[in-house]
């Protein structure tokens, strides 16, 4: 077997890197090529893509993005604002010599650790952290009434609810009412919000693998969600609702209503994405049937004495979050993206 050379992505390379994503099993949408140029234009963020190729062809890949703020520390997170990441490889000796690779780049940059979602374990030295976060997946019947019926009963009645209350949804050509409605649901969870450019990147970016669902209530928009779609899988990713959504159970409804168009489109999973276990998200999540599963993030510490924990459950931020809830809107959508940003 010939030897594995690892370099970075260079112009140009950007359809066999995605190419190389759609064949691998082991893939996901946060591996694609676009999320490297989202990154660098939405945060002005360094990102290190590596590729692996033996004998001239592509055989494995690692996507890194280095995350550094005086408040959360000095990462290299594959992918940051990502739920999933990690190498994907072909075998063993090529993820070994992605990791080594990333190794090598984190103490050149003085790096306090990498981060590695979702990917599969590593072994020592990399330390894993699961019980956490949990996604939620599950198949979609070809039946748009299948899927309906399939769903639980209580979660049924706030649907015909929702209908009753007269709430309508549409598919957004644009981001704007999406951003407006996820900055007030952030704000209350104590969350800073993402700017309103970083939605619109995803959306130029991303195209037809990217949708807005927004649900109306007297033409007057009160939640809204965008989903992202890889291969035959439909993922909602950023959503939220105003405070009369959930009274309106506009929160049901448009999660049915995206579940319905991606089953009219072909879907055949439908994945909730990623919650924390403890919170209201996760056990909405389970409401609906779906079983969690636990995701595996890995670390390795190069100059950090601990693994991070920058999480709403951390009790060294109550005090922040709790203050974050009493801002104005305004004021939550001015400081928001500045803050987001450091996060990854």
């Amino acid at each position: 077997m010939s030897a594995v050379n690892v370099s970075l992505l260079e112009s140009g390379e950007e359809a066999a890197w995605d190419g190389f994503v759609e064949e691998s099993p082991s893939a996901t949408f946060f591996h694609r090529v676009g999320w490297k140029r989202v990154i660098e234009r939405a945060f002005a963020h360094r990102t290190f893509y590596l590729v692996a190729r033996r004998g001239g062809q592509i055989c494995g890949i690692f996507p890194l993005t280095q995350v550094k703020s005086l408040l959360f520390g000095h990462s290299l997170i594959s992918n940051a604002f990502c739920i999933h990441g990690g190498p994907v490889s072909d075998d063993e000796s090529t993820g070994n010599a992605l990791r080594n690779e990333a190794i090598r780049i984190a103490g050149e940059l003085k790096a306090g650790c990498i981060e590695s979602r979702g990917a599969a374990e590593s072994g020592p030295p990399w330390q894993n952290r699961s019980g956490l976060y949990f996604i939620f997946r599950r198949p979609l019947a070809p039946d748009v009434e299948a899927n309906l019926k399939a769903i639980p009963h209580t979660r049924r009645r706030m649907i015909r609810v929702a209908r009753d209350n007269g709430l309508s949804s549409v598919v957004d050509e644009g981001v704007k009412r999406l951003h407006h409605v996820y900055a007030e649901s952030v704000r209350q969870l104590g969350t800073p919000v993402f700017s309103r450019r970083y939605f619109g990147l995803l959306k130029e970016e991303f195209r037809s693998a990217c949708d807005v669902v927004t649900v109306l209530h007297e033409k007057r928009p009160i939640a809204s969600v965008m989903s992202f779609y890889f291969r035959d899988e439909v993922m909602t990713y950023y959503g939220g609702g105003l405070r009369e959504a959930r009274n309106l159970a506009a929160n049901d409804f448009m999660y049915w209503e995206v579940m319905r168009r991606a089953c009219e489109r072909g879907v055949r999973v439908f994945d909730f994405g990623r919650s924390k276990i403890g919170t209201g998200a996760y056990d909405f999540k389970r409401n609906w049937g779906f079983k969690p599963a636990p995701l595996v993030y890995e670390f390795l510490p190069l100059r950090m004495t601990e693994i991070p924990e920058i999480n709403p459950l951390n009790p060294k931020y109550r005090m922040a979050i709790n203050l974050w809830r009493r801002l104005p809107l305004p004021v939550t959508k001015a400081l928001g993206p500045s803050i987001v940003r450091s996060i990854g």
